[in-house]
């Protein structure tokens, strides 16, 4: 007799066990969530639940800072959402989930490193109340100056940056020969070895083409 009663007694606790698993809601949660002063951010959650949402279904969201303190509901949801009213996040949080999708996000606006902490997602759906508590910690902090090369961005340096290098290349070449031109006009000058490698380079400067060719560049560098 003791043995049947043990047996109905363990089986009796199994029976509550199988129906605590069916029950069970399953939560998910981000652990960790970046965001950066005034800036939104957005929460996410979202749940699974065995049995069909109903209007009974419930949302809430509590925080509580790094610092430490008491938890604080800032989100409820019923049928319809009611953000918090009071407090540091009063007008600051938004609903962006859907219950018939299993989403129960929310979103903080304008948010600021006090409110780096943690917040828990809690879903209910009776008879599916049981479920496991995922926390996600928010860190906020100031945007700095980052400079991302993107593919556009990249690919014109590519493209432009040599024909800058080539044009600045030839614009020193002929400013140099600008100034060989004049000191050759100086009465008495002698030729320097710039003139003369020039010459050698270059022959027939004396004549016609050659006068034509200083001319064209003594206007682009005008």
């Amino acid at each position: 007799m003791p043995l049947w009663g043990g047996s109905h007694h363990c089986a009796s606790l199994f029976r509550l066990l199988d129906l605590h698993i069916a029950l069970s809601l399953e939560i998910k949660a981000s652990a960790s969530v970046r965001a950066y002063v005034g800036e939104q951010v957005t929460l996410k959650c979202s749940f699974k639940s065995s049995f069909p949402i109903t209007e009974s279904l419930t949302i809430d969201w509590t925080y509580r800072p790094f610092t430490g303190g008491q938890m604080e509901t800032i989100f409820h949801y019923q049928s319809v959402p009611y953000p918090t009213t009071v407090g540091k996040f009063k007008d600051r949080i938004s609903w962006v989930g859907n219950v018939a999708n299993g989403d129960a996000s929310i979103a903080i606006g304008s948010p600021s490193m006090s409110d780096n902490g943690t917040f828990i997602c809690s879903v209910k759906n009776p008879p599916d109340v049981y479920h496991n508590i995922p926390q996600t910690m928010l860190v906020v902090r100031e945007r700095g100056f980052s400079f991302q090369l993107t593919s556009a961005v990249l690919l014109s340096i590519l493209v432009f940056l040599p024909s800058i290098i080539v044009v600045v290349l030839l614009l020193v070449r002929m400013g140099r020969k600008f100034a060989v031109q004049k000191e050759k006009k100086k009465p008495g000058c002698k030729k320097s070895s710039i003139e003369v490698s020039d010459e050698s380079e270059h022959p027939g400067t004396g004549t016609c083409l050659g006068k034509l060719r200083d001319r064209c560049l003594n206007c682009v560098v005008s």
